[in-house]
């Protein structure tokens, strides 16, 4: 029993051994192209719009279908009444085989698999712009996380700075150079520290939350995390380069312009649905003429035209051309709404990047001078309490609106990227 023991001892050492790499590379924390490809094969949806696109692309072949021919097959020569005492119904009946073939004139088919190539060429624009749109969900969750973890990271330093400072403080309260008010004041301030780390920490863990749902993921959220550079890049390119790459680049602006090519397909369909389609038959019979007792076998051919005494067609006529002036007062709003999108965006990183730059040239650096010379000045006497307690609320308050805005940057790169159609800001 012992050695039976010592064997699932070792075995189940083996198989912790052997999946504790496998544990490690679940919990990399992920990059940005990471999490978008996770996106992309994940998010329903995004799956669940993209069988439009598929939908859309079987509709084509239901519109290059030809009509298929039709067979009738019909009797005659059936006896109805004796003759000369003689009954024989069956004797002289004889089965006609017709075959029929509807014949579509002024390219229909053609125009219907044009229009329906163009409902294909829209639902895929429409797909990629709500990619466009998800996308920016996601980089804002994306961002928000990283956000989340630089703000853990301050509040943790600082309330190491700070429980360093009450060391120190608790030595001159010890030494008899501290007031007992004063230690106090200082010690009660650290609560306020507790606060901001646990609240930063409900902050990253509810960022982790949504960024999962977007990616559809079930894995913990202790063992969920993802990584990047939480930084601004103060070279913008001009506004004229993001218009331009825009009205290349957007989709919506892509499915109206395809919208236009097609109401214009519709509206030569609906012309040439308005012609006449002749319908050609053939038939075949093994029967004596009347007229020609020596053709026992004969062919017969017909041409059917419907005569066109009204035109049935003419409120869809009216209603595709009405459609062709409705697309490009379309195209024309959303052309409009690219520029005002792109203008907007670039507008809020350009006063985003004039802000980061102050920051992180004058302000932080200031901030952090100004706390480490009162610290120093009130531990030797030479500063208030209130003045310690100021300069150390101060520091924070510019850190963390140094974060705020490096968030709102990122952000703000991706409402520019999302207004271009594609990434022009990393």
């Amino acid at each position: 029993m012992k050695q039976h023991s010592h064997c699932w001892l070792w075995l189940a050492a083996g198989l912790l051994l052997t999946l504790a790499p496998l544990a490690g590379i679940a919990q990399q924390p992920l990059t940005w192209d990471q999490v978008r490809t996770r996106f992309e094969s994940n998010n329903p949806a995004l799956k669940a719009d993209s069988l439009a696109v598929d939908e859309a692309r079987a509709s084509e072949i239901t519109a290059n279908l030809r009509p298929n021919p039709q067979l009738t097959l019909a009797t005659d020569g059936t006896q109805i009444a004796p003759h000369n005492g003689v009954w024989q119904p069956l004797a002289g009946t004889d089965l006609v085989p017709t075959l029929s073939y509807l014949h579509e004139r002024s390219h229909k088919r053609e125009l219907r698999l044009e229009s329906a190539k163009d409902s294909t060429r829209i639902a895929a624009a429409q797909h990629e712009d709500l990619r466009r749109t998800l996308e920016f969900t996601l980089r804002s969750a994306f961002v928000g996380v990283l956000q989340a973890k630089s703000v853990v990271l301050l509040a943790e330093s600082d309330l190491d700075y700070y429980d360093k400072i009450i060391a120190i403080s608790r030595a001159r309260l010890k030494d008899g150079d501290l007031a007992q008010i004063d230690f106090d004041r200082i010690e009660l301030l650290r609560a306020q520290y507790e606060v901001e780390i646990a609240n930063a920490r409900v902050s990253l863990r509810t960022a982790k939350i949504q960024l999962e749902q977007l990616l559809n993921d079930r894995t913990p959220v202790e063992q969920f995390d993802v990584t990047g550079a939480f930084e601004f890049n103060e070279t913008l390119p001009t506004q004229e380069e993001v218009r331009t790459a825009a009205l290349s680049a957007r989709p919506d602006l892509e499915a109206t312009l395809v919208a236009m090519k097609q109401a214009q397909t519709n509206y030569k369909l609906a012309i040439a649905n308005g012609s006449t389609d002749p319908t050609f038959s053939g038939w075949y019979t093994w029967n004596a003429s009347n007229n020609n007792p020596n053709a026992n076998q004969t062919l017969g051919m017909s041409v059917s035209v419907p005569l066109r005494m009204f035109d049935r067609n003419q409120g869809e006529k009216q209603r595709t051309r009405i459609d062709i002036e409705r697309t490009q007062q379309t195209s024309d709003t959303v052309r409009a709404q690219v520029f005002s999108d792109v203008d907007s965006a670039y507008t809020q990183v350009r006063s985003d990047v004039g802000l980061l730059l102050r920051y992180r040239d004058q302000y932080r650096a200031q901030s952090a001078r100004v706390r480490d010379t009162v610290t120093y000045s009130y531990q030797h006497g030479a500063a208030s309490l209130m003045d310690f307690l100021n300069a150390q609320s101060d520091y924070r308050t510019i850190q963390l609106a140094y974060l705020q805005l490096v968030g709102s940057y990122m952000t703000a790169a991706a409402q520019l990227n999302l207004a271009v159609g594609r990434e022009v800001l990393p």
